[in-house]
């Protein structure tokens, strides 16, 4: 008997692996034919997230307004954490929706804490991570790189979940305090021209699955969500994503959004530019393949640009990279990446020209500076 469950249980969960259907209206869950939030204990809620995951085993989607919904209420900590593990399991085993995509990020920034940064004149750097590859802390270290050419960054991040070592991590590692104090943000814009906003102090839906996260390992929508939720809403925004289809959905989104941006996704799977492979570009200016030797330099081999095994060996990485002291590999990896994100915030610059203002940055040691000014603000 109990291995027939567990049979049943198995082929339910197999329907993930088409594709799913439109939503149809008026037939997800009660609770949306009322927008009062859900009452009644534990016993209520465990019926309307069977409810909820029922409706994803039927391929069925979600509209905006009902993934804002159900995202709210995962922040909000209404469901247990099996509930919860379960429900980001189920889009691990499918492709989210553009709809589904966007009422979460809603429901992401309207409880997230906000943050006036001026954020007209900030960009941030930051890719979705989940895309397997173990890389060295680049796009952490590419924010140094633009601040250090005297751009104003505001550089959101979180603690590694799918890979050793986040942006949260070695920064950590290296000395950093993380805080939420809008005085000691804007203090270290000025001072360094660049702030670290760690993403659980914002967002509160980050801190309640953080521990699930962790405990299931693998990349789940939350990835998806990380750069589009920066609290500060800076005007310009570089995102690397982990394949193609996602980048897809990301421009769309971004189209509506105002920000010069520019996302990236490397053709064997990064989500950053790697020089390993070419890499596809989406921005204002349309969609566009660029190869390595388009941008001057051989591919690299995959090996050449893998992390450390651990924090500490993250971090040695880091300062390497930081002290000009890395190998030529990483290096130009590092200023690759920074150099699109200058030529996103001036999309009239060459990527030569732009490349040449953040090799300037490093090899003068600007950037190390604005790493150390920000770690003793």
């Amino acid at each position: 008997m109990f291995f027939t469950d567990i049979q049943k249980g198995c082929r339910k969960v197999a329907l993930f692996l088409f594709a799913p259907r439109p939503p149809e209206e008026g037939v997800i869950y009660k609770i949306y034919k009322s927008k009062a939030p859900p009452s009644g204990g534990w016993g209520a809620r465990a019926s309307i997230m069977k409810q909820i995951l029922n409706h994803l085993f039927e391929h069925k989607t979600f509209s905006r307004e009902q993934s804002k919904e159900i995202l709210k209420n995962i922040a909000l900590g209404k469901y247990n954490n099996s509930q919860m593990a379960a429900f980001m399991t189920a889009y691990c085993m499918r492709s989210i929706t553009v709809n589904e995509l966007e009422g979460f990020r809603d429901a992401m920034l309207e409880l997230c804490l906000p943050i006036d940064l001026e954020a007209g004149e900030l960009i941030d750097l930051c890719g979705t991570g989940g895309d397997g590859k173990d890389t060295f802390n680049i796009s952490t270290l590419a924010s140094f790189v633009v601040a250090g050419a005297g751009y104003k960054v505001a550089k959101h991040g979180n603690y590694g979940v799918s890979s050793g070592c986040g942006s949260s991590n070695v920064m950590e590692h290296l000395g950093y305090v993380f805080t939420n104090d809008a005085d000691k943000l804007k203090g270290s814009i000025d001072k360094a021209n660049i702030c670290f906003l760690h993403a659980p102090l914002f967002h509160p839906a980050m801190k309640t699955v953080a521990p699930i996260r962790r405990e299931l390992g693998v990349k789940t929508f939350f990835n998806m969500l990380g750069p589009m939720v920066n609290p500060a809403k800076p005007g310009n925004q570089l995102v690397g994503v982990f394949n193609l289809e996602l980048a897809r959905v990301y421009a769309y989104l971004y189209q509506k959004s105002g920000i010069k941006y520019t996302i990236l996704n490397a053709l064997d799977g990064y989500d950053e530019i790697s020089l390993t492979c070419d890499f596809k570009t989406f921005s204002a200016e349309g969609e566009k393949i660029n190869t390595v030797e388009s941008l001057g330099f051989d591919k690299l081999q995959e090996s050449q640009i893998t992390g450390g095994h651990t924090v500490a060996d993250s971090a040695a990485i880091f300062m390497k990279v930081l002290n000009d002291e890395a190998t030529k590999a990483q290096t130009n990896v590092v200023l690759s990446n920074a150099a699109m994100a200058i030529k996103t915030m001036s999309p009239g610059k060459s990527f030569a020209d732009s490349f040449y203002e953040a090799e300037e940055s490093l090899i003068s040691k600007k950037a190390l500076q604005s790493f150390k000014t920000l770690i003793a603000n």
